[in-house]
């Protein structure tokens, strides 16, 4: 057996592995280990606290480093894009400056240093936001300063995008921007320019009245149908039409005529972040113009605020996705007043843009229809055949729907564009007189003066409630230097739509009336069928009304646009918000709501209302701003 091996000898060190540029510190690992035993004594409370701590900072500092990285990204992004968007060839007209700070700033401007908007047209254009208290203005502006940043690239990109317009005329090449040029207007609206008595402590108590009304309809609109086209009240919920926010913009001019600054301001943020025309979607071109266009367009007058006109410039028109146009599915017609009554917003749109094919097409259209056989007397058929362009089923006259406006625009072009064209102006008093030689009637037993219908030379004692637009528009143009028989005609049927609501159990108007031609007893003037009683909250009635305490100075018009407010708060109104059509305007006791609150309601009712009841002629001056025919204000050119 051989002997084991020796074992190595034992060795009592310890074997130590240094990096590479370390050198070891024994203070260092002493103190390690003594900020260790410290943690380890804490309580779990105590550890716990300190590590809350840590995390709150951590997390705030985060936050601010995003928050700040954002902001800068945004601001340095609208830097570099402003130069892309700065027209080469800027229009003749300068753009309208706000009278409040405006949050939007002209492309290519520094974000250092906003740009001030200026605003355009006449000396006395602008209508003054309702001034509150300093600190609240430092306050708003800071707000809207901060929105601006967040808001901007929306904007440009809502921009960038192009929707053709449906109709005659060129459309816009594809990667073109609507020029807009800056103003060199004086900074803040001339001593003459308009005054606006909006501030609550100088409105009456009726107009107070009014703005809660607005208010009431608001509120049911903002809670139950932010953002769509229309509020049914009744099921608190919303119907859409063209999926446009219809209501919200009908609404804002009132909004800021009203006073009602938080509210406007509110809308103009959903404009800014959420009108958008990129939609495959059908939209009628006159309600479309009427509504949209025009209440863009009179709140960038009212308000000089330039959103309003980049959304104005019209990438709309039928279908607003593809461009595609076609007449109604029902038929190849198109209604006169259609076809006739979008002439003052287009071209109001051309001479804010410099943009001259807008006016030329609209105008096109008014010569075709001017030179057009089939008129009897100035009068002129209800429809126009969209292939042909000659009017159909000839020999039907009418001032109510499908032809009304039509003369109404020939009055209004004609005051719009300084009263020089004359074609316009002729056929408007033709016009005038056709309607005394045919349609002209009187009631019995009351004699009250109407309009009625022609039928192929048979007379029809039909008259809608929308024919009551007409005493405002004679009383208009007899203001404006037209035959004094004309206010006198006015006043005369002013009292035929006074009492075609007055003799309704509710006080409301229906739809149509038929009135009674032959002296009966226990048989009033007014005669309503079954299908004809309902009341869509239309405002013809209180436009005449407007129109005829303007420029007559008569009280009683004021009283009876007064008892129209009150029934419609007493069989319109809906608890939960928002006012509602109703289907029987003859029973008091059960109106029968039809779950819809039109736009017109707030756009045109309650405006004409608050109007009516201002002493103020300077509000809105008829020598100064001329109304589309839905009740937007836009600026006379030439102003008497």
């Amino acid at each position: 057996m051989y002997p084991p091996p020796p074992l190595p000898p034992r060795r009592d060190f310890i074997s130590v592995t240094l990096s590479p540029g370390r050198s070891y510190d024994g203070v260092q690992g002493l103190r390690r280990r003594s900020f260790w035993r410290k943690w380890k004594q804490l309580s779990r409370l105590q550890r716990n606290v300190v590590l809350f701590l840590l995390a709150f900072l951590m997390l705030c500092g985060l936050l601010s480093y995003i928050s700040v990285a954002d902001e800068w990204k945004a601001v340095g992004s609208r830097s570099a894009e402003g130069p892309k968007m700065r027209p080469a060839n800027p229009p003749v007209l300068p753009a309208p400056r706000r009278a409040a700070e405006n949050p939007e700033t002209f492309a290519g401007a520094s974000p250092q240093k906003p740009p001030r908007h200026f605003r355009r047209g006449p000396p006395n254009l602008q209508i003054r936001a309702p001034d509150g208290d300093a600190k609240d203005r430092r306050q708003e502006e800071a707000q809207r300063r901060a929105e601006a940043v967040g808001e901007a690239p929306r904007e440009d990109e809502a921009q960038g995008s192009r929707v053709s317009r449906r109709g005659t005329g060129p459309e816009p090449e594809r990667g073109t921007q609507l020029p807009l040029r800056k103003a060199e207007a004086p900074a803040r609206p001339s001593p003459q320019a308009l005054r606006t008595r909006n501030s609550p402590a100088s409105q009456n108590e009726r107009q107070k009245a009014v703005v809660a009304a607005f208010r009431h309809a608001w509120a049911g609109y903002r809670k139950f149908a932010w953002g769509h086209d229309e509020l049914k009240p009744v099921s608190k919920s919303f119907s859409e039409w063209f999926g446009l926010g219809l209501t919200l913009i009908d609404a804002l001019d009132t909004m800021w005529i009203l006073g009602l600054k938080k509210e406007f301001e509110e809308a103009r943020k959903w404009v800014s972040q959420r009108l958008l025309f990129q939609k495959n979607v059908d939209v009628n071109l006159f309600e479309s113009t009427i509504r949209i266009l025009g209440g863009l367009l009179s709140a960038f007058h009212l308000s000089g605020d330039v959103l309003f006109l980049k959304k104005a410039i019209p990438y709309s028109d039928v279908n607003i996705g593809t461009g595609v146009a076609h007449p109604p599915r029902w038929t190849s017609d198109s209604t006169v007043a259609e076809v006739t009554s979008i002439q003052l917003e287009f071209r109001e749109l051309s001479r804010l843009t410099g943009v001259k094919k807008f006016q030329e097409a609209v105008e096109e259209v008014t010569r075709r229809v001017h030179s057009l056989r089939g008129k009897k007397d100035g009068l002129v058929p209800m429809f126009i055949n969209t292939n042909s362009g000659l009017f159909t089923h000839l020999g039907v006259f009418t001032l109510g729907a499908r032809a009304d406006s039509y003369y109404e625009y020939l009055l209004k072009q004609w005051i719009q564009g300084g009263k020089k064209e004359t074609q316009l102006l002729e056929d408007y008093l033709e016009a005038v007189e056709g309607i005394k030689k045919h349609l002209l009637h009187r009631s019995e037993p009351g004699k009250l003066t109407f309009v009625g219908e022609l039928a192929h030379g048979r007379f029809s004692a039909k008259m809608d409630h929308l024919v009551c637009f007409l005493p405002g528009t004679l009383a208009l143009g007899a203001h404006h230097g037209l035959p004094a028989d004309h206010m006198e005609l006015a006043r005369a049927l002013m009292d035929t739509c006074y009492q075609m609501n007055r003799q309704m159990e509710t006080g409301l108007s229906p739809e149509i009336v038929h009135f009674n031609l032959h002296p009966q007893k226990s048989r009033k003037d007014v005669q309503v069928k079954a299908a004809d009683r309902h009341n869509l909250l239309r405002p013809e009635t209180v436009e005449s009304l407007f129109y005829l305490y303007r420029l007559t100075g008569d009280r009683k018009y004021q009283d009876w646009g007064w008892e129209l407010l009150r029934s419609f708060n007493t069989y319109t109104r809906v608890p939960s918000g928002g006012y509602s059509s109703i289907s029987n305007v003859q029973d008091p006791r059960n109106p029968q709501p039809r779950d819809k609150m039109e736009s017109f309601f707030l756009g045109e009712t309650l405006k004409y209302l608050y109007l009516l009841f201002s002493d103020d002629p300077d509000l809105l001056s008829l020598d100064t701003y001329v109304f589309n025919t839905e009740a937007h204000p836009l600026p006379i050119w030439a102003p008497s």
